[in-house]
């Protein structure tokens, strides 16, 4: 099998899993829909990882040819599109609002401005593939590190329920894919991508933790 075709199905494998890892969330909102209320849990990590999946969408629009990193990316804008939508129609006002200009600063202002200085900066397909493809970087890598506060409640509690086997797993396979998917079609910059799916821990399980502590302290 030559590299190429190894290239392509890492990235299919990459793709599910990351499929997997979007809908990681489901239970949680199904909960908040069922008690139409979102329990005091942030909108940050879902506005964050609809930030993170525009931005893979414009680089491989810019790069070309990307279509697997274009289809799981498409799929997670929609998916957590859904998830603010539900959010925002269950949170209190206060969040609700806070969460909108979020939206509107991140996903709208920040999101033009990266493409206009992606334009203006960068001369070239070339230089342009290589300015965004860091700017995906950086962002990555800081939500690569968001769902290491989990590790606090773990401590915490003295229990993995916060932090389930499975669902670990199934982000280290995904992020070990799109790694091996990496060299061949886009050098250094593609394994950062396996890094926001773990943005769907921090979703689910910080939700949990501070349920946990919440329980701990008495107020539920």
């Amino acid at each position: 099998m030559s590299h190429s075709h190894l290239s392509f199905a890492f990235g299919v494998l990459g793709n599910i899993a990351s499929f997997v890892c979007f809908l990681a969330p489901l239970p949680t909102f199904y909960r908040v829909c069922k008690k139409k209320s979102t329990e005091g849990f942030q909108s940050i990590p879902y506005v964050a990882a609809l930030f993170s999946a525009m931005l893979w969408i414009f680089y491989a629009y810019v790069k070309t040819g990307e279509t697997l990193l274009i289809t799981i990316n498409a799929f997670g804008c929609v998916i957590e599109t859904i998830y603010l939508a539900v959010f925002i129609t269950y949170c209190p006002k206060k969040a609700r609002m806070s969460t909108l200009r979020m939206i509107v600063l991140l996903n709208f202002g920040g999101f033009c401005t990266i493409v206009l200085l992606t334009h203006l900066l960068a001369k070239g397909e070339e230089a342009r593939v290589k300015l965004l493809g860091w700017i995906c970087v950086v962002f990555a890598t800081s939500v690569f590190a968001a769902p290491l506060s989990i590790i606090r409640v773990v401590i915490r509690t003295k229990s993995v329920e916060f932090l389930p086997f499975p669902l670990s797993l199934l982000l280290l396979i995904s992020a070990i894919m799109w790694l091996l998917y990496a060299p061949e079609r886009c050098g250094v910059n593609i394994w950062s991508h396996s890094n926001r799916s773990l943005c769907n821990v921090q979703k689910q399980q910080t939700h949990k933790g501070s349920e946990a502590t919440r329980t701990q302290r008495g107020y539920c």
